[in-house]
């Protein structure tokens, strides 16, 4: 009987034992987080705005958690297929991203063949972002806000304003702009800012709608005229440029770009907390700041929660999506 006792007690603590060592690498994983290279994925082509935001995001990580960060450009369907390699990956910390609106917050309200949701990542912060501008063409022979809203209600249905694309951030700034000043327009969205940009420069379209960054070259050599910006309040990066908010009519209007560091679903918080810790670190530095402000951003409040932050876009993007009755 005596035997038999020890024999239980003596399997029941190999048992325990067992169960310790097992936990014992997750947790020392989590704590040693990271051990080798990281992975950030970028879901557009070399070059663009996300992109540039992502690199520069990338070398703050990697010089803070002392591993190489590599960027994966992962280009197609407006971001949403590298958002959705993310949305599936380990939960290790070794695969993030630097995605933005269009595919973070937008993209699953608009086409049905997105099957990832808000829900599918862990947000780490909110990075920064840039005003949308609405520019004229020489052909629409207006000069500022006030004289687009005069000419376009006087001419109902007659101007259209163009955009990078359906679905896109520049498309629901537009949307909203019509809603907010309660204009009749067409919306002729392009495949990308390039070739809207050469129609509105050779006088085919009236209007469109850039982000800051892209639309400031035309504006600068006078080859485009800039209305207004779509933030509540002017661009500290251009504070020459009205908000569109200063008009009553689009007082409500205010809407932007804006770019932020995800994780999957299900990070452990070490690892969470340290890739945050080098987020914040990254943003306060005099020179990643310096180089945002180059690009057309702002640096975000390190102190901003960035699931309640997106959730609020969200809501904000589901009400325009639904007035403007958009569909991709």
């Amino acid at each position: 009987m005596q035997t038999t006792q020890i024999l239980r007690r003596t399997a029941v603590a190999a048992s325990l034992l067992l169960a310790a060592t097992v936990a014992m690498p997750s947790f020392a994983a989590d704590n040693n987080y990271p051990t080798r290279a990281i992975t950030m994925v970028v879901g557009y082509p070399p070059g663009g705005s996300t992109d540039l935001v992502g690199r520069l995001v990338a070398d703050g990580l990697s010089s803070r958690l002392g591993q190489p960060v590599v960027v994966e450009n992962l280009g197609g369907a407006g971001g949403a297929i590298g958002a959705q390699k993310v949305a599936k990956s380990a939960a290790d910390g070794y695969t993030i991203m630097v995605g933005a609106n269009n595919e973070i917050a937008i993209a699953r309200l608009i086409n049905k063949a997105v099957k990832y949701t808000i829900d599918d990542f862990t947000p780490i912060g909110v990075v920064g972002s840039q005003p949308m501008v609405l520019v004229a063409s020489q052909k629409a022979g207006v000069k500022n806000a006030a004289e687009f809203v005069e000419a376009t209600a006087k001419n109902p249905g007659k101007f259209s304003y163009g955009s990078s694309g359906v679905g896109t951030a520049l498309h629901l700034a537009g949307e909203l702009i019509k809603e907010q000043g309660k204009l009749d327009m067409a919306h002729i969205p392009y495949k990308g800012v390039a070739p809207l940009t050469t129609d509105l420069v050779g006088n085919n379209i009236e209007y469109g709608v850039f982000v800051l960054s892209s639309g400031l070259p035309q504006i600068k050599a006078g080859k485009v005229i800039a209305l207004g910006t779509t933030e509540a309040k002017r661009s500290a990066i251009t504070p020459d440029i009205p908000a569109l908010s200063e008009l009553p009519q689009f007082k409500n209007v205010d809407i932007n770009s804006w770019f932020a560091l995800m994780a999957p679903k299900g990070l452990p918080a070490p690892i969470a907390a340290k890739l945050k810790k080098a987020l914040v670190e990254t943003m306060a530095s005099p020179e990643f700041r310096k180089k945002m402000e180059e690009t057309g951003n702002v640096v975000a409040d390190p102190k901003l929660d960035a699931g309640k932050y997106i959730n609020t876009e969200i809501a904000k993007y589901t009400k325009i999506v639904q007035f403007a009755k958009i569909e991709n």
